[in-house]
């Protein structure tokens, strides 16, 4: 397992992370001993890094698996906040002690702010202000105290907003969506290309020293594959999962007729493409079933796609996969 550097933080972490939300949902629906063997897969073959979150409902499925191997490794989590709430700083340390509960912790690796940024007031959203106040305010609590190494916070919801907290400088962590479909928070889109843009996003955790969890590296699951028991959450604005599928399908079929080698199987490439962007410290898979973990760990093992297979990709996005 090839390790990075999780920003200036000090720390090395595996370049891919054991997802634990509803995308795959391993830890919440599957039985335990799927899990058990999922994590000792994951444990034997280096990843280091598992994110859970208070709405989940993962964390205690993962607090129990902790507590049975003890192994050394990273922990993340997050919390959802009223953002009507008069005291939003200590509804964070409330629910943040008892999500720590529930994962069987004296401390975490990192404690994240699971809403969205929206300076509009968008519904749940927490604008700016209140991240740099009371939101800050309660995570820098829990961090003197002890109880998180480092603090966090989801980047989205609206651009602008977003880059306001991220240039206060005051996190050390940031979750960044990031895929073959929209890889806009890294690099410049072409004109042509439609989408949310998370532009800057990646530049501006950087000029902080700020760790990168890469989320939905698979679309929630589209990249991955066709069948779905349920339709998927889109956590970016202006697309939809029937945008989001015609783009993977048109993206596919390419790469089929010219790369056959580097799609053989739809899910690691998505990890590779992941891989690929070295800004990331880690890319985080949605683990579903305990083969899920193997195919995420050969995937690493193969490393990022090939430079040729990355300029296919980026010719399509100047015409947005037409």
């Amino acid at each position: 397992m090839q390790l990075r550097e999780f920003g200036k933080t000090g720390l090395k972490v595996s370049q891919i992370g054991f997802g634990c939300g509803r995308v795959g949902g391993l830890l919440i629906n599957g039985s335990q001993r799927d899990r058990e063997r999922a994590f000792d897969v994951a444990l034997a073959g280096g990843i280091n890094w598992f994110d859970t979150a208070e709405a989940y409902g993962s964390e205690q499925a993962l607090g129990d698996l902790l507590a049975s191997r003890k192994p050394d490794v990273n922990v993340s989590t997050k919390v959802t906040l009223d953002p009507r709430s008069q005291d939003i700083a200590g509804d964070l340390v409330k629910q943040a002690e008892a999500c720590m509960e529930r994962l069987q912790r004296d401390h975490l690796t990192v404690l994240q702010v699971h809403n969205r940024i929206d300076d509009a007031g968008s519904e749940n959203g927490l604008t700016s202000a209140q991240m740099l106040g009371p939101v800050l305010d309660g995570l820098l609590q829990m961090q003197r105290a002890g109880r998180t190494r480092f603090i966090g916070l989801t980047a989205l919801g609206d651009i602008s907003s977003i880059l306001k907290v991220l240039d206060s400088g005051q996190f050390q962590s940031a979750q960044v969506y990031y895929n073959a479909i929209n890889p806009s928070a890294h690099r410049a889109m072409p004109a042509g290309w439609s989408g949310q843009d998370f532009g800057g996003v990646m530049a501006a955790a950087k000029r902080h020293g700020m760790g990168m969890l890469g989320i939905r590296i698979l679309d929630g699951g589209i990249i991955a594959t066709d069948s779905r028991e349920k339709p998927v959450s889109m956590m970016a604005r202006q697309t939809s999962e029937e945008i989001e599928q015609h783009k993977t399908h048109k993206m596919l079929a390419m790469l089929q007729q010219k790369f056959p080698e580097a799609i053989r199987n739809r899910a690691q490439f998505g990890v590779r493409y992941a891989l690929s962007c070295r800004e990331l410290s880690l890319g985080l898979v949605g683990i579903g079933a305990p083969d899920h973990v193997e195919q995420a760990l050969e995937a690493e093992a193969m490393g990022p796609l090939p430079e040729a297979v990355l300029n296919a990709i980026e010719a399509m996005y100047q015409t947005d996969f037409v």
